[in-house]
């Protein structure tokens, strides 16, 4: 329908199976021009190559650990260098590490809150700079329902995505006023490769049927979420964290 025609998108950790690579093409579906990156620089290379393909057009990739300030600075200039204007951030990034509290290392805790909770401050302070002085930006940020909830085993990620939902509605009340809308997804679980290397298979089944349908949900049906939240079709929506779930048992 052509939503997004005209506009720069930048999706952080796109290049996988999952979220985020559902969300750049959906994003590329609707005319914008999407910029891929991703802790592997190859893989990010793979994912506009293929994307090139099936498109017939360029996607700018890039190799960026969110993690790293020097990464997310360059990531911002080199789509402004490119297309002239970054109009959409989707924070994606995040990296799960199951373990108990008691048996919780300080490299697994710090690595589960840097990826997700950190790379999305890091990400949404650099871009919105760019953002503020133009009066016009949308940014996305990937919570979880686990941030409601919590889960065992889950301490740390738990502990980001309810952080991501706090910083989202913070930043959104700062910069309503300025032409700027975050919000967050939340979305239950959504299977796709990544996840069935770190979740056990008796887990994932069990996941799947404790959703009201039977199954998780499909990386395009959370990538149509987030199509919504930067389109015009939400533009009365800021500071919001939206369900992307289905009642549990």
């Amino acid at each position: 329908m052509g939503l997004l025609d005209g506009q720069v998108a930048i999706v952080t950790a796109a290049a996988g199976a999952g979220i985020g690579q559902a969300t750049a093409r959906r994003f590329a579906e609707e005319g914008a021009e999407v910029v891929i990156t991703d802790a592997h620089g190859k893989r990010a290379e793979e994912a506009a190559s293929k994307m090139k393909a099936e498109y017939n057009r360029d996607f700018l990739c890039l190799q960026v650990d969110v993690t790293n300030l020097d990464d997310v600075q360059r990531m911002i200039q080199s789509t402004i260098d490119r297309y002239g204007a970054v109009d959409i951030l989707v924070n994606n990034a995040a990296r799960n590490i199951l373990s108990s509290v008691v048996e919780m290392t300080d490299e697994a805790w710090h690595t589960v809150i840097n990826i997700a909770l950190n790379g999305t401050f890091y990400c949404t302070r650099a871009v919105l700079p760019h953002m503020l002085e133009r009066q016009s930006g949308k940014i996305v940020n990937l919570a979880s329902i686990v941030g409601w909830g919590g889960d065992a085993n889950q301490a740390h990620y738990a502990a980001a995505k309810a952080g991501i939902m706090a910083f989202t509605r913070a930043v959104a009340s700062e910069v309503a006023r300025k032409g700027v809308r975050v919000n967050a997804v939340a979305p239950s679980f959504s299977p796709n490769p990544f996840l069935e290397r770190i979740y056990p298979p008796e887990q994932l089944k069990a996941m799947a049927e404790r959703s009201t349908m039977g199954r998780g949900a499909e990386p395009r049906e959370v990538a149509n979420v987030i199509l919504f939240l930067v389109s015009d079709l939400s533009s009365y929506l800021t500071g919001e964290v939206i369900s992307c779930s289905n009642q549990h048992a």
